[in-house]
């Protein structure tokens, strides 16, 4: 039997273990990429665990989220990532060299290589054949320790591409499409790996594409074949020593398998207010647009941006739509303003905006109230945006420079096929807001650190059993947007986790934040898929300090399940699914014999006192993660074990 991508470079990086479905397995990382909104907690985390140097071939910091500077926070932080790369040898990315992903897929990432991010659309490097993996920032911070990563093995699921794509489609709808079969809950504890005839028509710029919002799909990654257009790519950024072919074996096997017929594939958009809540867009009859943003990590490649300014050529948007574009690299922008595409985005009526985030993570460009907006991005949950009643839909580039034009949803009617499938012979090649580490001896440099950065706590040791009041009962899919907000505001005081507690699902129950000081914290119950989105560690930290010891659900997305794991938050399920329904906003619930049902993987007994009820539940961990719990989060674990 012969092995698939997968099974090939969990063997090439395997240091303990057996690689066996279900099984938990140590690999090698070779690079980790950290930025900048989750960055700064995940290097005081990296002090606090008195680490003392980077074991990984490469290590980065990207300053590409919170470039806002409306105050002084964000700058502070900025300068303290630097003063951190400065002191323990990872390289910096400055504010304006671009997006994470986008640079790293464009002057780090490798075919076979093993990368893990402190973003959930770190995958995006799969468009090149690289296991790359998002992370809670403590995962990072180990794996820049260690050179080490803990994985439970996924499930593969196979995705057989067929045919080839129409001019009128993109990249884009083919993830669409997969979304709308698997669902935002559909990839948990998979990895989605791309074969097919299909992918000899997609550039890496499309792979990237589709293994970034693999991260929608909950997915561990997604992967890519690497072949003749990975050669060219690399070859184009000057990096063709990094290329080898990679692909599965002939007789490969995989869990699943889902096959995608590119001829039938129609321009796809999801509606408000979920990346799977997908249809045709000649579905959806006239539909006026308020705003068009094209960019993020997912849309924001030269090759995006030369589509998108050869339909604006000699044109002028819609009266009534504003137009807004990020690119996503220096590079990418560089580029475009020395072979004039950047003239005809402009001369158009397009805004050009910095090449990072933006508004994808809701720093700035919130729509107008009840506006719909039109973007390549990831994700439109809901408020998201920063705009609580806005309609936020995604599309391609392709769909939403048309929708620009004419005012309405709609599709681009002329031939972009050219700009679809050809790369320059040579990309602009300019690392200078990159900055280089320096091996030395680097202990004497000092950490800058603004009033704003916060010392990282270390929480207490798990207790043997507890009561507490169910604070909050929510829906499924809630998101680490529901439980921690995105935004300038909240972004820029992401080292600030005192301040952070005051947003603590609000966009769930307003009282939240105040019912947990008043009742000295307690229990969060949920629905499906808990926690499902960015890889955004606040999401447990904020909770932690307001004294949440448990999340009861019926199921957890991955990236945040680790996060409540290591900051020492019992993530437990349902036994009975039906007991979910049993409890209510505020009822007594009690948990006993905590330590000793941990460690012997047996049930935890739980009481509703104020029902009079038991019920059991699961903690459903490795043995390394039981540890890590008992301990009271992933610092007090290292500490001990180092």
């Amino acid at each position: 039997m012969g092995l698939n991508l997968t099974e090939k470079i969990l063997t090439d990086h395997l240091v303990s273990g057996e690689i066996k479905k279900g099984n938990v397995i140590e690999i090698k990382i070779n690079q980790t990429l950290l930025q900048d909104a989750l960055g700064t907690m995940a290097c005081l985390q990296f002090e606090a665990m008195e680490l003392e140097k980077i074991n990984t071939d490469l290590s980065i910091i990207y300053v590409d989220h919170n470039t806002l500077q409306t105050g002084y926070e964000n700058a502070d932080d900025h300068v303290y990532l630097q003063s951190f790369a400065e002191k323990y040898g990872l390289y910096y990315s400055k504010p304006g060299n671009g997006i994470c992903h986008q640079v790293h897929l464009e002057r780090f990432g490798y075919p076979g290589g093993t990368l893990i991010g402190s973003d959930s659309h770190t995958p995006t490097c799969g468009g090149l054949g690289m296991m790359s993996m998002g992370a809670g920032g403590l995962d990072v911070s180990v794996a820049m320790a260690t050179g080490i990563y803990n994985l439970k093995v996924p499930e593969v699921i196979e995705v057989e591409l067929k045919g080839k794509l129409s001019n009128r489609c993109a990249a884009k709808d083919i993830i669409l499409k997969l979304l709308s079969i698997l669902s935002v809950k559909g990839g948990v504890g998979k990895i989605i790996e791309y074969t097919g005839d299909g992918i000899s028509g997609l550039t890496v710029y499309d792979r990237a594409t589709i293994t970034n919002m693999g991260a929608e799909l909950g997915a561990t990654t997604s992967i890519f074949p690497s072949d003749y257009h990975t050669k060219l790519f690399l070859e184009a950024q000057d990096r063709g020593e990094c290329f080898k072919e990679l692909k599965a074996d002939a007789d490969a096997e995989y869990d699943d398998k889902i096959t995608i017929d590119l001829d039938e594939l129609e321009p796809l958009i999801a509606l408000p207010h979920s990346p799977d809540n997908v249809k045709k867009v000649s579905e959806l009859g006239k539909v006026k647009v308020d705003q068009v943003c094209i960019g993020s990590c997912t849309n924001s490649s030269y090759a995006d941006l030369m589509i998108v300014a050869k339909a604006l050529e000699r044109k002028t948007i819609h009266k009534d739509v504003s137009l807004v574009i990020s690119p996503g690299s220096k590079q990418v922008l560089n580029m475009l303003a020395m072979n004039g595409a950047l003239s005809s985005i402009i001369s158009s009526g397009a805004r050009i905006l910095e090449s990072a985030c933006g508004p994808c993570i809701g720093m700035g460009q919130a729509p107008r109230s009840g506006g719909v907006s039109l973007r390549t991005f990831n994700r439109n949950f809901e408020k998201r945006s920063g705009t609580d009643d806005a309609k936020v839909y995604l599309v391609s580039p392709e769909t939403a420079v048309a929708s620009a034009l004419s005012g309405y949803i709609t599709t681009l009617d002329m031939d972009v096929s050219s700009y679809k499938s050809t790369l320059p012979d040579k990309f602009i090649i300019n690392d200078n807001l990159i900055l280089k580490p320096k091996y030395n001896e680097n202990k004497e440099i000092e950490l800058i650190k603004g009033k704003n950065i916060k010392p990282f706590a270390i929480f207490d040791e798990l207790k043997d059993s507890f009561e507490g009041k169910a604070l909050i009962k929510v829906e499924d899919n809630i998101t680490t947007d529901h439980i921690v907000p995105g935004g300038a505001k909240a972004l820029s005081n992401r080292s600030n986790i005192p301040f952070l507690s005051d947003y603590c699902l609000v966009r769930c129950d307003e009282h939240f934040p105040d019912n947990a000081k008043k009742y000295g914290g307690g229990f969060i119950v949920g629905g499906e898929n808990y926690g499902q989105g960015s890889s955004r560690e606040h999401a447990a930290l904020v909770p932690v300090y307001l004294g949440i010891r448990a999340v009861i659900a019926k199921s957890f997305a991955r990236i945040h399940k680790s996060n409540l794991i290591n900051t020492g938050i019992l993530p437990l399920e349902f036994s009975n699914p039906n007991d979910y329904n049993r409890i209510d906003f505020l009822d007594d619930i009690i948990l006993a014999d905590i330590k000793e049902s941990l460690m012997s993987n047996n049930k935890i007994k739980a009481i509703n006192k104020t029902k009079n009820f038991e019920f059991n539940l699961i903690c459903n961990a490795t043995d390394r993660e039981r540890k890590i719990l008992v301990s009271g989060g992933m610092i007090r674990y290292v500490n001990r074990n180092k």
